[in-house]
């Protein structure tokens, strides 16, 4: 989806430029030349999407400077300007990831790739979206029927229960789900961990995790969940881990690795990584801030 949005984008631009080269052609010239400021530095769609960061900003006074910060982070800055405002292209592209945004928000986890893992779904109490985004509160616990699926379908006691939320991005999940989880079930095996029966939770919260370690009683807990997106990505995921999760945990009793996408955290490292930290959890019998790594 946002390899289309891209070609959307560079198509939009290069439909204008060729608007300006007719009208440059019919004699509007100065119009024409007001106009084209617009498009700094784009050339050709396809090398648009594949140029360097910064190569909006004409003659900077310390090129080198400028390229270390772009390199740092994946800020929009040094994305130049026209007149008073930005570049069109800098403004499409920040419509565009705010759109990736509220999809991200407001969409849900595909079925056929909760079905792939053989991933039941379960419920909190959030019961629409703009509730969720309201109540937090509400997506920390599930609701009567998904207790009672957890109950029925569920492994009591695991040493490792694994649960995938949406949370604030079920873009997320669509996007790291397939290289992640089967990277963690890889490195369990491989530190020779058992894992209990995984799930989805619809609406969920972090600390559904509290809720769901009352019900289960796991050694060990780890959360897939998406974060809450940005303008950078849409598509990233956290892991919350916590031995022995219960009611009543404090924040600083999870352990977490976040920004896991495929311009962030790799998906499969991070995968591998986890299994990884909850054989370090059940080897010193905590997590958060007394976990030693």
């Amino acid at each position: 989806m946002e390899q289309q949005l891209e070609y959307l984008v560079d198509k939009v631009v290069a439909e204008l430029q060729k608007k300006l080269s007719e009208r440059a052609r019919n004699g509007s010239a100065k119009a024409s030349a007001k106009a084209s400021e617009a498009f700094a530095g784009s050339e050709s769609p396809v090398h648009v999407v594949e140029e360097e960061r910064g190569a909006n900003v004409p003659n900077p006074k310390w090129q080198e400077g400028m390229q270390e910060l772009l390199d740092s982070t994946p800020a929009r800055i040094g994305v130049w300007r026209t007149g008073v405002r930005p570049l069109t292209r800098t403004m499409l592209q920040l419509r565009r990831d705010h759109a990736a945004a509220v999809d991200a928000v407001y969409g849900e986890v595909q079925q056929s790739l909760l079905d792939e893992f053989s991933l039941f779904t379960v419920e909190t109490q959030y019961d629409n979206t703009e509730n969720y985004l309201k109540r937090p509160d509400m997506g920390r616990i599930l609701n009567e029927e998904g207790v009672r699926l957890l109950l029925e379908r569920c492994q009591k006691k695991p040493q490792v229960q694994i649960v995938v939320s949406d949370g604030l991005s079920a873009s997320a999940v669509d996007a790291n789900l397939r290289d992640v989880l089967p990277a963690l079930l890889d490195s369990l095996t491989s530190y020779g961990l058992s894992c209990g029966t995984p799930f989805f939770v619809k609406g969920g919260r972090v600390a559904s995790m509290d809720h769901i370690g009352e019900l289960l009683q796991p050694e060990v807990l780890v959360l897939l969940i998406g974060e809450r997106p940005g303008l950078v990505t849409a598509h990233s995921m956290s892991a919350y881990m916590c031995y022995r999760p219960r009611k009543g945990m404090v924040e600083s009793e999870r352990t977490v690795i976040s920004n896991i996408h495929r311009q962030g955290t790799s998906p499969i490292e991070a995968g591998a990584h986890i299994g990884t930290i909850l054989s370090k959890m059940l080897e010193q019998k905590a997590s958060g801030v007394k976990l030693v790594l």
